[in-house]
């Protein structure tokens, strides 16, 4: 497993634990989605501000001379696609948590969750990303145990608007995966902080439009330790952990096991709730964690088999060349 898959995965389980802490808050879900964003911000600019003291301030003058800069300001278009891609994520939060008010957390979260299938569905058009048979298998058990994870048994129908803004939800999610992708030389550190910055400027904008802004008297009143925990570790971490591998890996790999993160919060609320697992909601779990694992070995083992038999191609052609090339020497020599 490479580095930036395991960041990814760290991350998808560090979001998965959103739910329970924002349960802790006794805030509206848009007064928690900006102080999410404004601690997520804050943490992630001091952590970058102090990686480039460190790296300008070496110990002889040739580190400070050699010192990088930021690559924001050598790809000022790729530094767009980010700050793009942090305001599709904001503005994605702010549906999503005004639809877990209408239709609940369940069907909310359902909709959301197909943002994976419309950035999987366009990854051949945007990015030539090949749709392999093992892929969409297993990406098909995926999305069935999302569904039997996060499905929520109702004897009202679920109300529309809900339903539209989970919609909204999880078009801003690929919005967020495809600028992600056009920033290929910004990473890091300093792409989390570009991103996380754009969300809480997008989310800022929307809460003075609505008159939501927070004051610090409710902050303090509302559980003080479950809002920096939820702002600096799970929204600054977790962020720095997702944007900064997001990029480095192939879209359908996003897509595929982006459905962990429901999971992981279904898993932490029976393990820290008490929420009971029911047998569809075990058999859901199964089918996400068997479609994931077998789109990412069968179809890598596939491409894997792919890149062998073309270096093997490749091989047989440059020595088959190397012995005509030898033929003709010696028939010239004759």
């Amino acid at each position: 497993m490479s580095r930036d898959f395991g960041k990814y995965l760290a991350s998808l389980l560090l979001f998965g634990s959103n739910g329970i802490i924002a349960s802790q808050i006794d805030l509206p879900s848009g007064q928690v989605v900006l102080l999410r964003t404004l601690l997520g911000s804050l943490a992630l600019c001091a952590a970058l501000g102090a990686s480039l003291w460190r790296r300008r301030s070496g110990a002889d003058g040739a580190a400070s001379q050699d010192a990088a800069p930021l690559a924001c300001l050598e790809h000022p278009r790729q530094a767009a696609a980010l700050a793009l891609s942090g305001a599709a994520l904001g503005v994605g939060w702010i549906f999503l948590f005004a639809a877990y008010r209408l239709v609940g957390v369940g069907v909310a979260s359902l909709a959301y969750y197909c943002g994976p299938v419309i950035v999987m569905l366009l990854s051949p058009l945007l990015f030539g990303e090949r749709l392999t048979g093992p892929k969409l298998a297993g990406f098909g058990c995926v999305v069935l145990g999302a569904f039997l994870v996060v499905a929520q048994c109702g004897g009202s129908a679920p109300d529309p608007r809900g339903l539209a803004l989970g919609g909204a939800s999880a078009l801003m999610y690929a919005v967020m995966v495809v600028f992600s992708k056009r920033a290929p030389e910004v990473g890091g550190m300093e792409a989390a902080c570009v991103q996380m910055l754009a969300s809480f400027a997008a989310v800022a904008a929307w809460s003075i439009a609505t008159g939501g802004l927070v004051t610090p008297g409710q902050v303090a009143g509302a559980n003080l330790p479950a809002v920096l925990v939820l702002g600096l570790v799970n929204t600054g971490l977790g962020c720095y952990l997702y944007f900064s591998s997001l990029g480095r890996l192939p879209v359908q790999r996003v897509a595929v096991c982006g459905y962990l993160e429901p999971l992981s919060a279904v898993a932490l609320g029976a393990l820290l709730l008490g929420e009971s697992l029911t047998p569809g909601r075990m058999l859901g779990a199964a089918l996400v964690v068997g479609g994931a694992a077998a789109s990412e070995l069968v179809g890598g083992a596939a491409l894997g088999g792919a890149v062998d038999a073309m270096r093997d191609a490749a091989r047989l052609a440059a020595t088959r060349g190397r012995h005509a090339l030898v033929r003709r020497r010696a028939v010239l020599a004759r």
